[in-house]
């Protein structure tokens, strides 16, 4: 049985499977409590909605914690997704250094770019303090666009080992912070992931689907934390949630009329059994 408490902190975007609404189903699938902490309510996700509602959460955020604090509330792991300021990143440091236990993991996905490109929302100054909270991870899960702006390194779409090799050096300097890079593509047909983990490299390759789907990210990030949680290394855990999401898109393609979101819940037995 798993006794884990895990506190994930990020977005609710009510409709659109990403964000909150894909974490806490899937790390509860993986039998772990999930307490959460919203940054935002929309009423979608951004991608393809138009009009859609946002109210932004930060004003609550400290006395959540101070609440949880005087309550003796503590977390096994603090895993966090999209955080929508520079405050709500300082927010974090906060809750970690005050709510996580002694030998706790803090897991940060810097969601915050794609594509060679920021999220509209974010500048230069945010990328900055990202790369901050990410340092004090255990574990971080960027994606090439991230880990380029968290390392002022030159965006590529085509590159070879010796240029990843060099990006997670720069992410991790003193081999303290556990690397996991998404979307590492070598060749055409092929996509994958890297684990850097003790100054060490290990790369877990699967084929490449060309169209992908909308709140993926957030879908392998809550099953590698998942995994992590139920005792896998970080390269089974890497693995396993590789391969989760794969299925999970190829399920999906297979309603065209789905466009907003994947659809991971139908292939959540495929994890739990994986796990």
């Amino acid at each position: 049985m798993n006794d884990s408490r895990i506190l994930t902190i990020q977005d609710i975007s009510c409709v659109g499977q990403c964000s909150l609404t894909v974490a806490l189903p899937i790390l509860s699938a993986c039998g772990i409590e999930t307490a959460i902490l919203p940054s935002a309510v929309l009423s979608t996700h951004t991608a393809g909605f138009k009009g859609f509602t946002f109210r932004d959460l930060s004003d609550d955020i400290p006395a959540i914690a101070d609440h949880w604090v005087k309550e003796g509330i503590q977390f096994d792991a603090i895993y966090t997704g999209y955080l929508g300021s520079i405050q709500q990143i300082d927010y974090v440091k906060d809750i970690a250094e005050k709510c996580l236990k002694v030998g706790g993991k803090k897991i940060i996905d810097p969601a915050m770019a794609d594509n060679g490109a920021l999220y509209s929302i974010f500048d230069m100054n945010y990328a900055h303090e990202m790369s901050t909270l990410c340092s004090q991870a255990d574990i971080i899960l960027p994606n090439i666009t991230e880990a380029c702006f968290m390392t002022s390194t030159e965006y590529k779409t085509e590159y070879d080992q010796e240029y990843i090799l060099n990006l997670l050096q720069k992410l991790s300097p003193d081999g303290k912070v556990t690397v996991v890079l998404t979307g590492v593509s070598y060749t055409p047909d092929t996509t994958g992931v890297v684990v850097y983990e003790n100054r060490t490299y290990s790369y877990y390759e699967h084929k490449k689907i060309s169209k992908g789907c909308h709140g993926t990210g957030d879908v392998y990030a809550s099953a590698f934390t998942g995994a992590l949680l139920n005792g896998h290394s970080t390269y089974e855990a890497a693995k396993i949630a590789a391969d989760y999401v794969v299925s999970c898109i190829e399920y999906t393609q297979k309603d065209p009329t789905h466009w907003y979101g994947v659809k991971f819940e139908a292939k959540l037995a495929e994890l739990i059994q994986s796990l």
